[in-house]
């Protein structure tokens, strides 16, 4: 007898149909076969699977049995599709047709039927509303993440033997409900504030501008000055993400199995801070069998880099093309898959290796030479990608120990959002562009018009200080954004001035 099971495949962020079918047969020598692509997690299930379904105490024959993953053409991996396989093959045993045309079934199975959680929940949950399915049937673990997607019914479940009494009617599951405004409001929280950083008003402002336009930003600073403390607390006064945002972002961290009950969906903006020795593939992704890199991972949200100059230089230059395109591409002699990554960039680093090049306190240890090879590895192309370079000092005793704060997270925000706003209008027949560091040539050339001073003033500085044509376009979207936090309809000599003044630095320092 033949029975079928619809599940699905993850493919880079999405999820692709997956029919399931089971031939159970009589045979002098019993055999199970798996045929449809199947990696070696996949060939591995019949052992987890007929464990199962004997521990269950459910029907398996003696005879021989193909399983066969369609369509056959697509790649299938990781252990999502053992409990498909098990109520195919149980069904095809027993000759039962189960009533499942319109359910997705997902999970991994224990030895003893225990469903255990999978990753890409929410992936496949989209793809299922997308096919019509009603219902989606996937590990208790993964329900909660599932079930932020309306109009599926998620059922979620415990064993393999709980979920073949439900699909043939004989026991009763309650879909997993959730209320998604009150579910974002109640976790849509930061446990850092920018109240608690103590002076640093220039950075603080610079950070405000990147926050608004979605600029990269470089920060250059002594050691302890609280370069990293200022770019955890970044996040929390970019805008709250649209529920579209959240549940691509968390499609994403799904897939790389960064999931839990604890923190079953993403609400707030992701902060990624990897470590200077990482490799390519941790940055971009990658691997046998493809997944998102550091860059993707911070989708919608921060990617910060500190100790910039520590990083191979290979691969920081290979971040250059995710940064102007939003999305990597990973490609495999199986095919390619596209993962999304529009981020912001911060990056923090020392004047020099002993971090005290200027400093009018303390002496710098190294010498030119030594200072000339640290510099040189990040490239000009880079740092011309970087929008704002900001210089972090040190902060004064009566800085530190006064007991006033300065603004907190929220009231930044709020000027945050409503800049945004604006943005937002002015973009709205631009498909793909939402910040104005994300605008095109013709954008800039269409809204960041200058008067004839505030262009002698761009004209006098690109020729002082050597700017390339990108570094132009970039202090034109920067004077652009400042003049939207100022809630200017143009670009005025004041805005072209600060934008000028987030470049120098790095003429300053890398010339």
């Amino acid at each position: 007898m033949i029975t079928r099971i619809y599940s699905a495949a993850l493919r880079g962020v999405d999820a692709q149909e997956v029919e399931v079918e089971v031939n159970a047969w009589g045979s002098e020598k019993p055999q199970i076969f798996v045929v449809g692509l199947p990696d070696a997690a996949v060939r591995e299930s019949i052992q987890r699977v007929t464990s199962a379904i004997l521990a269950s105490a459910m029907t398996l024959s003696d005879g021989s049995k193909t399983v066969n993953l369609a369509p056959a053409d697509l790649k299938k991996e990781g252990p999502s599709f053992d409990l498909p396989i098990a109520l195919a093959m149980a069904s095809a045993c027993a000759e039962l047709t189960l009533p499942a045309d319109d359910v997705y079934v997902v999970g991994e199975l224990a030895l003893d039927g225990t469903v255990r959680s999978i990753k890409g929940a929410l992936s496949i949950a989209l793809e299922a509303k997308a096919r019509g399915k009603r219902r989606l049937i996937v590990p208790e673990a993964n329900a909660a993440e599932a079930a932020i997607v309306d109009g599926i019914d998620v059922i979620g479940v415990t064993n393999l033997r709980q979920t073949w009494d439900y699909l043939l009617g004989t026991e009763t599951i309650a879909p997993h409900r959730l209320d998604r405004v009150a579910f974002f409001d109640a976790h849509r929280h930061y446990d850092v504030d920018f109240d608690e950083v103590k002076g640093q008003y220039q950075v603080k402002r610079a950070l405000e501008v990147a926050a608004t336009g979605g600029h990269n930003i470089l920060m250059v600073g002594p050691p302890g000055t609280g370069k990293s403390m200022l770019a955890k607390r970044l996040p929390s006064i970019l805008p709250d993400m649209s529920e579209d945002e959240a549940i691509e972002t968390t499609k994403i961290h799904s897939i790389a199995g960064f999931l839990d009950t604890k923190r079953s969906f993403i609400t707030t903006r992701p902060y990624r801070a990897p470590h200077h020795t990482i490799s390519d593939a941790g940055l971009l992704g990658g691997g046998s069998n493809p997944g998102p890199g550091e860059v993707s991972l911070s989708h919608n949200g921060l990617l910060f880099l500190d100790e910039l100059p520590e990083f191979r230089r290979q691969t920081l230059e290979v971040m250059r093309q995710p940064l102007e395109d939003g999305h990597v591409t990973i490609s495999r002699a199986a095919g390619s898959l596209t993962f999304p990554s529009r981020f912001m960039l911060v990056a923090a680093m020392n004047p020099c290796p002993c971090g005290y090049y200027g400093d009018p306190k303390r002496e710098c240890r190294c010498g030119s030479r030594t200072i000339e090879k640290y510099r040189q590895k990040i490239s000009g192309p880079l740092l011309d990608r970087i929008d704002i370079h900001v210089e972090v000092p040190l902060v004064d005793f009566k800085e530190l120990s006064s007991i006033s704060s300065g603004e907190n997270s929220a009231t930044i925000r709020e000027r945050v959002a409503v800049a945004r706003q604006i943005q937002t209008q002015r973009f709205t027949k631009n498909k793909g562009t939402n910040t104005n560091a994300a605008m095109s040539a013709r954008l800039v050339k269409e809204h960041c018009q200058l008067d004839h001073t505030s262009s002698q003033y761009l004209e006098q500085a690109m020729e002082s200080m050597n700017f390339s044509a990108r570094a132009h376009d970039r202090i034109l979207k920067v004077a652009r954004t400042i003049a939207d936090l100022d809630g200017s309809s143009s670009i005025q000599s004041q805005h072209i001035l600060e934008a000028i003044q987030y470049r120098s630095l790095d003429r300053k320092l890398f010339s």
